[in-house]
């Protein structure tokens, strides 16, 4: 017997056997979005159905914008690895993860189409009405893991989601002509500002040096909120666009 889908907009269900139940019955409350990184919809399907790949997600979505569901929304599916948002580490206890498909930064990073976008927003849509998540809690993979992923990336419309009502977004701080800050850098500055960055909900340790970890941060932040200029560097743009977020989070 076929399950059910979780949405009506669900255009087919394919069940992926990597699921388990969601960790002290946990209900979702945030949204995951990633990209597949593989060169076909047809690819990522069969590797998310597969028990060897030890992955799976609630919603695959093809350039077409057909919405394959594969997990239902109540399990626990295994599309964010080890991660971490705002002091919780098991991320897919309280998440549902969306795979785009796209072939990623490593096999040359196509846009994404507007059939596909289409379909992301009105899932995205359905998701946050039902479950009632926050904006704050629509996220990249590449937020709540920077040190390994750069998904779904700079070149995904998260202004475009955010303006009927999906996720959190302010207008980035036009870019300067300053230097600002990056590896090598050290002080209380540097604390001040991964501190601001932890508090927003990225798993980040001030330590007031700027190491590896905080460069992977830095570049996270601008994947999602500043993707002008990816290049992982604390400028005044980074920090003062970082600053409104956190102001609208807390609103």
């Amino acid at each position: 017997m076929t399950p059910e889908p979780d949405s009506s907009l669900v255009t087919h269900f394919s069940p992926s056997p990597n699921i388990e139940p969601r960790k002290e019955g946990r209900e979702p409350d945030l949204l995951l979005l990633h990209y597949t990184g593989m060169e076909s919809a047809e690819g990522a399907l069969k590797w998310l159905n597969n028990p060897d790949s030890k992955v799976s997600c609630h919603y695959l979505i093809d350039e077409e914008g057909r919405i394959t569901q594969m997990v239902a929304e109540e399990m626990r599916a295994w599309h964010a690895g080890l991660s971490h948002w705002a002091g919780e580490d098991d991320i897919n206890s309280c998440s549902i993860g969306i795979e785009i498909h796209n072939a990623g930064h490593e096999l040359g990073y196509p846009d994404f189409p507007e059939d596909q976008m289409n379909a992301v927003e009105a899932l995205c849509l359905d998701i946050v009405a039902r479950r009632n998540i926050s904006a704050e809690r629509v996220l990249a993979h590449s937020d709540v893991a920077p040190a390994r992923k750069a998904d779904p990336g700079e070149k995904f419309d998260w202004q475009r989601l955010a303006k009927v009502g999906i996720g959190l977004w302010v207008e980035p701080e036009p870019i300067g002509a300053d230097e600002g800050f990056g590896p090598g850098h050290e002080g209380e500055d540097i604390r001040s500002f991964q501190a601001t960055l932890r508090q927003f909900g990225y798993g980040l340790v001030p330590s007031g040096i700027y190491d590896a970890q905080t460069e992977a941060v830095v570049r996270a932040f601008q994947r999602h909120w500043r993707p002008e200029k990816v290049d992982a560097v604390s400028d005044l743009s980074t920090q003062k666009t970082l600053m409104r977020l956190s102001n609208a989070a807390t609103v």
